[in-house]
């Protein structure tokens, strides 16, 4: 399939640069796949479309402070380091900007007492960084964490007066790279409401990578190469969908690779699945699962997500869902109506 079907121009006035006052004022194009049609809410009125039966899935995971800027202790060059994943005991896999560092460079970091060492070179601006004190003790997470700040993704120009709001209000794990921007709308008030409407909420953990951003480069989608992302549903979560009576509504694309992976693990269990009101099990590890157009999704009845770059495999797992027409005209719609793209913009209901 050509990559070019998921590509348009945005113009870029139209990237939100800053979330709004109110976490659930943004806009929410409602899009329903069986009639085709197109309609326009605002946030907090997600709760009308919503209906007793129906499971809100959750990604519960928090953004780590993984922003670190450090010298190079021969050089003093600058450097950044940008953590994106947990490879070991105080080792990390970092994208790395600034100063050119080699294989066993050394790293100080002022005003702390953390240091680094350049353990690997897996690809071009990425290294395997090994944490320690000036001690000489192994770093801890949180020693790493007190020294960083909230990343922010390249297309935000402006520092947040507040870090929190690129947080949802129910993150809990600092295992993320990026926040689950779907979830960014919701705020406790609003989850309240939808919980008096009798709608279940349940929760899992994907941890978000900065791939996740990345556009497709290769020219047919099929030559593209998924990046992995770890991933916990435990059994409450399981059980709340399984018994699930309306539809299973995913929070965000990281939610729906998550139930969709699980559906599989499902699938592959003798006695598991049944294909009918037994979805997902239990299950914990990577997926690197491309939902792409022609996917048959097992677990996902509706999507709460926001607009996505072009060429990225967040639009084409949208595209999967809503089909490729629909979805496409949907967007030059939110173009033309001036919605607010990418991280704080705004947001769809997909069913």
């Amino acid at each position: 399939m050509d990559t070019k079907l998921f590509d348009y121009n945005l113009s870029e006035d139209l990237i939100a640069q800053v979330p709004l006052k109110d976490r659930d004022q943004s806009r929410l194009m409602v899009v329903n796949r069986s009639s085709g049609t197109v309609s326009h809410l605002i946030f907090r009125d997600i709760v009308n479309v919503l209906c007793p039966g129906d499971c809100l899935v959750l990604n519960t995971t928090k953004v780590f402070p993984g922003r670190i800027f450090g010298k190079k202790r021969k050089t003093g060059g600058k450097v950044e380091v940008l953590l994106l994943e947990k490879v070991g005991e105080s080792r990390w896999l970092a994208l790395t900007g600034g100063a050119r560092l080699r294989t066993g460079s050394e790293i100080e970091f002022p005003g702390t007492k953390l240091e680094a060492k350049v353990e690997e070179r897996p690809s071009p601006g990425r290294a395997v960084l090994s944490f320690r004190t000036s001690n000489g003790d192994l770093a801890s997470d949180d020693m790493l964490f007190a020294a960083g700040d909230i990343p922010l993704p390249p297309y935000i120009k402006f520092p947040l007066s507040d870090p929190d709001r690129y947080q949802t209000v129910y993150s809990v794990r600092e295992i993320s790279a990026a926040a689950p921007t779907a979830g960014l709308h919701f705020t406790e008030a609003l989850l309240s409401k939808i919980r008096e409407k009798g709608v279940n909420i349940a929760k899992l953990e994907l941890a978000v990578g900065a791939d996740t951003f990345s556009p497709v480069r290769t020219e047919r989608i099929e030559d593209h190469k998924m990046h992995s992302e770890w991933f916990k549903i435990d059994a409450n979560c399981a059980s709340l969908v399984n018994s699930c009576k309306g539809r299973v509504i995913a929070v965000g694309t990281t939610v729906v690779r998550a139930l969709e992976t699980a559906a599989l693990h499902a699938k592959m269990t003798p006695g598991a699945y049944s294909g009918e009101g037994f979805r997902i099990v239990p299950c914990e590890g990577r997926t690197d699962l491309f939902i792409k157009p022609g996917h048959e999704f097992l677990a996902t009845d509706a999507i709460v997500t926001n607009f996505h770059f072009p060429r990225s495999t967040l639009l084409m797992l949208v595209c999967a869902f809503g089909g490729i027409e629909l979805i496409m005209n949907a967007y030059r719609i939110a173009m033309e109506k001036r919605y607010r793209f990418f991280s704080f913009g705004d947001s769809m209901f997909i069913f």
